[in-house]
């Protein structure tokens, strides 16, 4: 199985920008699944559920979020509503909208995509490793188990990376909006990478306007940020796993533009 992970799309460019190539991307490399993460397509930051229809719409079938998750108050009852939007699984699960993990069919086998929140420079909740363990107990059925770690620290994630290393199928990192290039298969067969991306404008700081970046950095100010227009890029990795084992056997990093 072929599965891609895109990462945070930005704004409405780059919600269009994933309008306009997931298909024929998805065409060209076989891909069977896909993830992306939406913390950040509404304008500002946050997701709403025009824009989680769209990226549906373009040929995502589950996404994941992060801190940002609950910025825009419209998406709790879509997150309620629609298993295939995650929120991540280490908030309280009584009292926060939404599910942490779903599983979903795909060519006849049970996949599970699991979504996390580092607390390294982040949210204080629950640790995620205990999580995680936690969210295994219901994904036995599941051959292929994936794992979007939204986290700060690239310690944490690699750490996260290794203590589920064979347990899991896939593991990508987002939040940090960078790529990192340390895509690889841990020793134990589970495919990983730090940080998959972004999905938005190239002329941008993590996709925000540059002069309003600079402009905080300077003046220490509170700033209104504002997301950047212009050229867009997707980041992305795709993951081949194999169906029996549930270990990945390869994985290649792309940037479209």
């Amino acid at each position: 199985m072929k599965i891609l992970t895109i990462g945070d799309i930005v704004g409405k460019s780059g919600v269009e920008f994933l309008k306009n190539n997931l298909k024929e991307f998805k065409s060209v490399h076989k891909i069977d699944f896909v993830v992306a993460n939406g913390e950040n397509s509404a304008e500002g930051n946050g997701i709403l559920p025009d824009c989680a229809k769209k990226i549906f719409e373009s040929g995502v079938d589950v996404i994941t979020n992060g801190n940002h998750t609950f910025r825009r108050r419209e998406i709790f009852p879509f997150l309620n509503e629609n298993h295939k939007i995650l929120r991540p699984y280490n908030y309280p699960s009584k009292s926060t909208p939404g599910f942490g993990f779903c599983k979903v069919k795909v060519n006849n086998i049970n996949v599970a995509v699991i979504n996390l929140l580092g607390v390294a420079y982040l949210e204080s909740i629950n640790l995620p490793l205990d999580s995680l363990d936690e969210a295994l107990r219901f994904c036995v059925d599941c051959p292929i188990k994936i794992v979007d770690f939204h986290a700060e620290a690239t310690a944490e994630k690699r750490a996260l990376g290794y203590y589920v290393d064979g347990k899991v199928s896939v593991v990508f990192g987002t939040h940090t909006h960078v790529q990192t290039s340390d895509e690889e298969i841990l020793p134990l067969g589970t495919g990983y990478i730090t940080d998959v991306g972004m999905t938005g404008p190239i002329c941008s700081v993590l996709g925000v306007k540059k002069e309003i970046s600079i402009k905080r950095m300077k003046n220490r100010m509170p700033v209104r940020f504002e997301n950047a227009t212009g050229p867009c890029k997707m980041e992305c990795a795709v993951f081949e796993v194999d169906d029996k084992s549930g270990k990945t056997v390869a994985i290649e990093r792309f940037r479209l533009k």
